[in-house]
């Protein structure tokens, strides 16, 4: 796990360096979603790959920009499913996006998940890495720095609904309106790892992108993100569900399956 937790450090130093240019224009591509990709989706993407293929306890890699996974090292152990710069549109108007990776042992899937891993491209570059414990680490230099572990231990007061409005379902605004009537303030930026951190780092509060009229399925996924952030929530102790169950316990029918 070493080995992946120092290539995960490599790749953020260089995704920070792609991120300080000034073209971040469109490309000709698109994402496994239609999306049209940004030069710098492509370019990150393209850092992590590298860095990973050097690995060798890497069997397969899995990006939100492929629409296939890719298989490294047929020896290897591990399958990462990666976001390479979750929140990429708001690189232009400055503000914090991210990178998510999720780390399953054999296969794909959330029980298999082992460990999970976030990066913070912010005023600072901060990336939170969970295996046993959650733990904070802040890049000085060239290196990442152990500041703390996470815990959640109270309750928070920090609301983060995403989805637009207008297709929540009533049950859902009416939830979502009772948290804001119990004093809790809204702090939503778009960027799903920004909000997140946030979160985790004030000690807690609610993070949700529900099902809605136009995405019935939701719009995160799985492997890349809702899998990912849930191992970490839950090991530092707080709670990660779809409405009905725990998130962990979800199947997933192809690596880029979403949900509420």
């Amino acid at each position: 796990m070493t080995d992946i937790f120092d290539a995960i450090q490599r790749t953020a130093k260089r995704i920070k360096v792609a991120i300080d240019v000034k073209d971040i224009g469109y490309s000709q591509q698109a994402n496994s979603s239609g999306e049209t990709q940004l030069q710098l989706d492509i370019q990150c993407d393209m850092i992590i790959e590298e860095e990973f293929s050097q690995v060798p306890s890497i069997h397969t890699i899995a990006s939100e920009e492929k629409e296939h996974e890719m298989l490294l090292n047929e020896n290897g152990k591990y399958f990462i499913a990666y976001d390479p710069l979750d929140g990429s549109s708001l690189v232009d108007v400055n503000l914090s996006v991210g990178s998510i990776f999720g780390i399953y042992e054999n296969e794909f899937g959330a029980d298999k998940m082992v460990a999970s891993c976030y990066v913070v491209f912010g005023p600072r570059v901060e990336m939170v890495f969970a295996h046993n414990k959650a733990k904070l680490h802040l890049l000085q230099g060239e290196n990442f720095e152990f500041v703390k572990e996470i815990r959640l231990n109270k309750k928070g007061n920090l609301n983060a609904p995403g989805g637009t409005q207008q297709n929540w379902e009533p049950y859902h605004k009416e939830m979502v309106d009772s948290f804001f009537k119990e004093g809790y303030r809204l702090r939503y930026s778009g960027g799903m790892v920004p909000d997140l951190h946030q979160l985790l780092l004030k000690g807690g509060g609610l993070f949700s992108y529900p099902a809605t009229s136009d995405k019935p399925d939701g719009k995160l996924r799985k492997l890349f993100e809702v899998f990912p952030f849930a191992f970490i929530y839950k090991i530092a102790g707080g709670e990660a569900i779809d409405g009905k169950v725990d998130l962990m316990q979800l199947p997933y029918a192809h690596i880029h399956d979403t949900s509420p």
